[in-house]
Formats: structure tokens, sequence, C-alpha cells
């Protein structure tokens, strides 16, 4: 299937440079004007998905731009969900499908379950508190992190009726850690999720979008396993 990459930073290089190995043929980059004008003009009229990762401002203009040519999106930036309201309206009204995530890494989807399955457990034990510490390379903008609010809605969704403490760190080059916590008197339980590799991000995005290939409507990363 035909791809679109917009955005070609770090990320958008990841998801070029792995295109091939999922099947994927990259039609086309966006990153600028120019290349927003190459779109407008139908040159990538080819690319069944885009696959957008830029900044969090970015998104409104970036999804309103591919929805006017009816392209399906997937969504890797974080940090923009003040306008996902309008953004859902706007893909429904151009009748095509968008998945977005915080987070590709496919392992994090199973961990997301691990987190509300204890929340389940932990809530009924008054005297025991939970947080969230996640950790990030310096560059990252938003904090704390898309996936970090994620485990936070994965814990309250598992019924923990107490204060959850978020934390966010960034320094160096950490792809992403997220750490979550059951601390009770006398015993503190930990589960922990750690990337070694960004290119994990590209890899799920990229299966993302074969999956997004021909759906409508707005999805998440856990569609893909229902």
């Amino acid at each position: 299937m035909n791809i679109l990459i917009v955005g070609h930073g770090r990320m958008g290089r990841l998801v070029e440079q792995h295109a091939s190995a999922h099947g994927c043929a990259v039609v086309g980059v966006v990153d600028d004007e120019q290349g927003w004008s190459a779109f407008d003009d139908g040159r990538y009229d080819a690319a069944d998905v885009a696959v957008e990762f830029t900044f969090p401002d970015a998104v409104r203009p970036n999804v309103t731009r591919l929805a006017a040519r009816r392209k399906n999106v997937v969504i890797g930036t974080t940090g923009w969900q003040h306008d996902e309201a309008d953004l859902r309206r706007m893909a429904a009204d151009a009748g095509i499908g968008v998945l977005a995530a915080a987070n590709f890494a496919l392992g994090m989807h199973v961990f997301r379950s691990v987190v509300e399955r204890a929340a389940c457990g932990f809530a009924a034990l008054e005297d025991v508190g939970a947080y969230i510490h996640e950790t990030h390379h310096v560059a990252k903008k938003d904090a704390p992190s898309g996936t970090a609010l994620l485990l936070k809605a994965a814990l309250e969704a598992g019924g923990f009726p107490r204060t959850i403490d978020v934390a966010a760190t960034r320094v160096g080059f950490v792809p992403g850690t997220h750490e979550v916590g059951f601390d009770g008197p006398a015993e503190t339980v930990t589960l922990r999720h750690t990337v070694r590799d960004r290119a994990v991000f590209a890899h799920g995005a990229l299966e993302a979008a074969k999956w997004l290939r021909g759906r409508r409507g707005w999805f998440g990363v856990g569609d893909m396993f229902t």
C-alpha cells in the first residue's frame, strides 16, 4: 500500500526507513509549504494513508488539509488533544479514517491492560497510593507525556479512586520509560515499560496505517486488537 509521510523529523525518517519492511511504499513526504502545495495539487493522490509525526500546533492544520482530499491519517504526534473534538467532527464530515495514539509501541497497549487490571485490585486497599513517572529525551515537547495520561486513564478505568501522582523527567536521549507504582505502608509494587529503540514507534505506526486502509471513523491502537 502507499503512504504519505507528514513530518520528516526523527520519527518521519524512521517511518520512511522501515516502510518497505511492512509492505508500504512512500509516495511523498510533506515537511514544508512546498510539500503541501504538491499535496494540494494532487501529486500525492496515490497515497492510501498519511502518517503524521509533527508538532502539537501543526496537527489541526495538517488534518484539515488531509481531510479536504479525503485521506485517512495515522496521528503519532502528542499534545494536541485540546483540538480532538473538532478534529473528530472534521473527520466524520469528510468521511475519513483517523487512528490517533500517544504511543505506537504495541507492547505498551498490553502494558496498559496490565495497569488497568492492577488498579482494580489495589482500588480496594485504602492505604495504597498510586503514581506514574515517565522519562523522555530533552526534546520532547509535552510533559507529562500522552502515554502517561493514557496510563492515568487506565488506572481510573480500573477503578482506582484516589489521587494519582504524575511526574515527568526530561533528560538526555531516553526514547521513553513509563513506571506505574502502587505504594502501601510496607510494600511497593512497580510496573515498567521501557523503549530501547524508538524505531518501535515507526513499526507500530506502519502497522496502524495498514490496518486503517479503507476504514472510516476514529480509532485508537486498541481497535487493532479487536
